[in-house]
């Protein structure tokens, strides 16, 4: 998966250093092969990974970037082996566009370990050409990278379930934490844990949103369904929740300490990380081992969780809370999700934008 053939030109809202400031981009476009599909991108969540890998956090970014990777868009041409789609379905498009189709992870249908995984973006086809994301006008994209949005679901909801609504839906069906009574955790409210605190309570949970801060209090309770919200520094309120939870899925981005958490797990707890994090996480080792608890990781989902999840959220009526913004305001919106200030994705209405200018 993943040769590429003969190119064609598109425009993209590109890095093109770790500034991080994105301004118009026109580069090649691969031509549709007989397993692709080419889609015209209609619009594309914004996800924190996106302001990490523009700016170069992680120390490996390639420029110049075309970010995103919750694209949803309309299928423009079908290549001649493509049984899944025709021309007019609407379409997503996660964080994966390739795999190696052999190793253990692929046959599993578990894509996202995959050794060899082409990111949708800031990465290379086998061939050595970039990858661009969707902030830009169009993709191609092999057949099994693609799935179908639910009808009737609006595409500005579709895609943040893309990205934030598959990672928290994938370890809760990985882990066994489906089944309606769990009492779990969601441990920092952004993109993802809105999302984990509507899916979990879509599953019959019973959540605690656990924050830094009252900022988000009412909103957790009022708008998102949440049963409880703690401030994690609060000693009183967390010692009483000691030993309560099922899971504390953790979506935090940057170093904390886990003790706190762990405290909060009853025996056989998880707690399931999610934040890429650079630094060394400490813990002490008697709290896992008296209570044969779990620190263990996720890391997005395959595409079949991603089928699965959009047929969920369509089927008990789940959205995103976003703000859609236009191209022309993507930069202004990467400076206001670094300061948190977002409520709780930006999507980007690309399709109503201006690329070129």
């Amino acid at each position: 998966m993943g040769i590429m053939e003969a190119e064609r030109k598109t425009t993209g809202w590109a890095a093109r250093d770790p500034s991080g400031i994105l301004s118009p981009y026109t580069y090649t476009l691969r031509e549709t092969g007989p397993e692709d599909v080419n889609i015209r991108i209609i619009c594309c969540g914004i996800c924190h990974t996106d302001l990490h890998q523009t700016k170069n956090d992680l120390g490996m970014s390639n420029y110049p970037m075309v970010p995103g990777h919750e694209v949803v868009g309309e299928v423009v041409e079908v290549g001649s082996d493509v049984s899944k789609f025709t021309v007019g379905d609407i379409v997503g498009v996660g964080c994966l566009v390739g795999c190696c189709g052999g190793c253990s992870p692929c046959e599993r249908d578990l894509e996202q370990y995959c050794p060899k995984k082409i990111w949708s973006y800031n990465d290379v086809y086998i061939n050595g050409q970039p990858t661009q994301g969707g902030f830009a006008k169009a993709t191609v994209v092999h057949q099994k990278f693609v799935v179908k949005i639910p009808e009737g679901m609006a595409v500005e909801q579709a895609a943040p379930l893309l990205c934030a609504g598959v990672t928290v839906y994938s370890p809760l069906s990985h882990f066994g934490l489906k089944q309606p009574g769990l009492r779990g955790g969601i441990l920092g409210l952004g993109g993802v844990g809105h999302m984990g605190v509507k899916i979990a309570k879509a599953m019959g949970h019973h959540v605690t949103v656990i924050s830094s801060s009252n900022k988000k209090r009412e909103e957790a309770l009022q708008d998102l369904g949440a049963d409880d919200y703690v401030i994690g520094s609060d000693q009183a309120k967390m010692s009483e929740l000691a030993d309560s939870l099922d899971y504390v899925i953790d979506t935090v981005p940057v170093h904390h300490a886990l003790e706190p958490y762990l405290s909060l797990l009853k025996l056989d707890g998880k707690l399931i990380l999610m934040g890429v994090i650079n630094n060394p996480l400490q813990f002490l080792t008697p709290l896992l081992m008296l209570g044969e608890k779990v620190i263990t990781g996720s890391f997005i989902g395959s595409m079949k969780e991603t089928e699965e999840m959009l047929e969920f959220c369509k089927e008990k009526g789940l959205s995103s809370i976003i703000e859609v913004v236009k191209m022309d305001y993507v930069n202004t919106a990467f400076e206001r999700l670094e300061k948190n200030d977002v409520r709780y994705r930006f999507v980007v209405d690309v399709e109503g934008s201006n690329l070129d200018a």
